[in-house]
């Protein structure tokens, strides 16, 4: 009998599941139904972790937020974090039984950057004023980092694994951008409207706008590849259709940073030294701080609202620092960042704890009609002052050290580089990290998958590039490109 019942152990199982998940629905309860796809997933996850990494770049554009979807309030992403965190236990179990990690990518200054960071990250979450938000935003930093530059790392060891996740991510995101497009016309593209209708798979129109912009460039990248000209004419119609995405996302940063982005590539096509650079970086900040007072004037002349439906009206709202109420909020939200800062200078008030804790340091004078006290208007809109109020000061300078190593490795390896794919591949992946950058000084998304994921994943590519760069000219079928 039990020689009967080993041989036969699939189908009584798939009989009790069955009966098990016939009586739930009867009550309504859906839940039960998904453990056999988890199941897979989970076995995919020891066997195959490249096959479940690819899993989550493709499902990242197409993510629902549970908190969006009113399930009690949790804030996370399906499926994506889910199987996030599994990659960082399964990573975490390999490296404690094998004991062995790629030691080049442990002692490149890039990791040691974010190691110190996320270092500090622990600390304060030890300090925090609300402990358990903290360790919900701790966790998801390590699920992220673990995955998308750890893990990366080794997945972008082949060059064709890099053109792979620009491809499984543009994909979907794609038929996002296609889906919002087709969405908003049957509002006339009007404005308003423009705020919402890619719900539900992007919160608002600034993430939207901010992630198609930072990845604009990759999609840019794919058409311009030697080895995609059969296919320039499926590239072309995807990059039509991304442009149009940020155009009528309305999103004002998301411009800004794709103009800075196509600005700073000429840096690197004139080949321009860094001192050069440095200088009139210099020259700009030198010439802002002797005529500050002129040029809040100007600014406070503006009334031009960013409810605009005209485009080029809604471009000179961008400089509205005295009527335009998202304007405005934003400067509220950074002024109540930096009291908080002032008032916890060294650990902050927590990771992620932000949003619970601004409320009180609000100004009566900075108040605007869509200032809110409940903690449900989205954080510091600021990657960099953000990480102040919240982890203090290192947490802002460890953050900062991660972008400036990010520059400083990426430029040399780009000058360093033949005419080839690979430096074609590291051009670009420059030019969508500063579009990220630059919308990060006026919002904040990583604590997002659809930002994060391309963010770290950059980081490691740009890494990967660094360290393997001349076994890739020499044994990678890299084409020469002009």
């Amino acid at each position: 009998m039990s020689e009967e019942l080993k041989s036969n152990w699939v189908l009584i199982l798939s009989f009790l599941f069955i009966m098990t998940n016939s009586a739930l629905i009867a009550l309504e309860q859906y839940w039960f139904a998904i453990i056999p796809f988890a199941l897979v997933l989970l076995m995919l996850a020891f066997v195959a972790t490249d096959k479940l990494m690819w899993f989550i770049v493709f499902t990242t554009p197409l993510s629902l937020n549970l908190e969006e979807l009113e399930f009690g309030g949790v804030g996370m992403f399906l499926p994506t974090e889910p199987l996030l965190f599994g990659v960082m236990l399964i990573f975490f179990l390999k490296l404690l039984y094998d004991r062995v990690f790629d030691m080049r990518v442990l002692k490149h200054p890039i990791t040691i950057a974010i190691l110190i960071n996320v270092s500090w990250i622990i600390l304060t979450t030890l300090t925090s004023t609300m402990p358990f938000v903290s360790l919900k935003f701790l966790l998801a930093r390590m699920w992220f980092v673990v995955a998308f530059y750890f893990v990366g790392t080794q997945l972008f060891k082949s060059v064709k694994n890099i053109r792979l996740f620009a491809w499984l991510y543009l994909i979907p995101l794609a038929m996002v951008a296609l889906y919002t497009f087709i969405h908003h016309s049957t509002y006339g593209f009007a404005e308003r409207p423009a705020h919402w209708v890619m719900q539900p798979f992007f919160k608002d129109h600034t993430v939207y706008g901010a992630v198609i912009a930072m990845m604009f460039p990759i999609m840019l990248m794919l058409l311009v590849l030697k080895r995609y000209k059969k296919y320039r004419i499926i590239t072309a119609i995807m990059l039509v259709v991304l442009a149009l995405g940020i155009v009528f996302s309305y999103g004002r940063a998301a411009w800004i940073s794709l103009l800075v982005a196509f600005a700073l590539s000429l840096v690197y096509l004139l080949k321009l030294k860094g001192s050069f650079v440095l200088s009139a970086a210099g020259l700009i900040l030198l010439f802002m701080g002797l005529f500050w007072g002129d040029i809040i004037n100007k600014l406070e002349k503006n009334e031009q609202d960013s409810t605009s439906e005209n485009l080029g009206e809604h471009v000179q709202s961008i400089t509205n620092i005295s009527t335009d109420a998202s304007n405005l909020e934003r400067i509220n939200r950074w002024k109540s960042a930096i009291e908080m800062f002032k008032r916890k200078p060294i650990f902050g008030w927590g990771p992620g704890t932000y949003a619970f804790q601004y409320a009180p340091f609000q100004s009566s004078e900075d108040i605007t009609i869509i200032s809110t006290n409940a903690g449900d208007g989205g954080n510091a809109h600021s990657e960099f002052i953000g990480p102040l109020a919240e982890t203090g000061l290192l947490g802002g300078i460890t953050f900062v050290l991660i972008i400036i190593m990010f520059y400083y490795r990426a430029s040399i390896l780009y000058f360093r580089l033949p005419k080839s794919e690979l430096r074609v591949i590291v051009f670009f992946v420059i030019l969508a990290f500063t579009s990220y950058i630059i919308n990060g000084t006026l919002n904040n998304f990583l604590d997002t998958d659809k930002a994060s994921v391309p963010f770290w994943a950059f980081i490691a590519i740009i890494v990967t590039i660094d360290i393997n760069y001349k076994e890739f000219l020499s044994s990678e079928n890299l084409p020469q490109e002009k």
